[in-house]
């Protein structure tokens, strides 16, 4: 992906089912988490928000982090959560869309100290995304609630519609 507005794209894509999924989450189990030291559901998608905005939008346009963490001071409730999502993708998206041409190709620092092209550290973010995505997931069946599937079709759905497996 060269050009920011492909890549925007993606993310848009990326970001609509990560969504779909918080919004899945019930407002009296938001806080609920499976153990000492363990992200609730709230913790996980305030932690998306706050790393797309304070660590990799502000390392995108070559600054340092200021990650604020994912406790419950950055929003409560699940309108307000969702809330804090929204208004931190829009506030990155109009940093990235705000890059030079050859922003993508411009070195940024990671937390971390390393040195990374801005398009490789922005893809990371979308990995990151996913990675905790799939962990609302995974909250979401331990407290029995039924989330969208990811791209349309259950995966029942996908073996009733697939042709049977060839034999050796």
């Amino acid at each position: 992906m060269s050009e920011v507005a492909d890549f925007l794209r993606w993310f848009e894509g990326v970001r609509r089912r990560t969504r779909a999924v918080a919004a899945c989450i019930p407002e009296d189990r938001l806080e609920w988490s499976p153990g000492p030291g363990r992200f609730s559901a709230g913790d996980l998608v305030r932690h998306i928000a706050a790393t797309e905005r304070w660590m990799w939008g502000e390392n995108a346009r070559r600054r340092p982090s200021r990650y604020p963490g994912h406790d419950e001071t950055l929003a409560r409730g699940k309108d307000e959560v969702l809330a804090y999502l929204d208004r931190m993708h829009a506030e990155t998206v109009e940093i990235l869309r705000g890059l030079a041409p050859s922003g993508l190709e411009a070195l940024c620092e990671t937390p971390g100290g390393a040195e990374l092209p801005v398009g490789k550290w922005l893809r990371l973010m979308i990995e990151h995304e996913i990675h905790h995505r799939g962990q609302l997931y995974a909250l979401l069946a331990e407290l029995g609630v039924d989330a969208p599937p990811l791209y349309g079709l259950t995966e029942p759905e996908v073996k009733a519609r697939s042709a049977p497996p060839e034999t050796a």
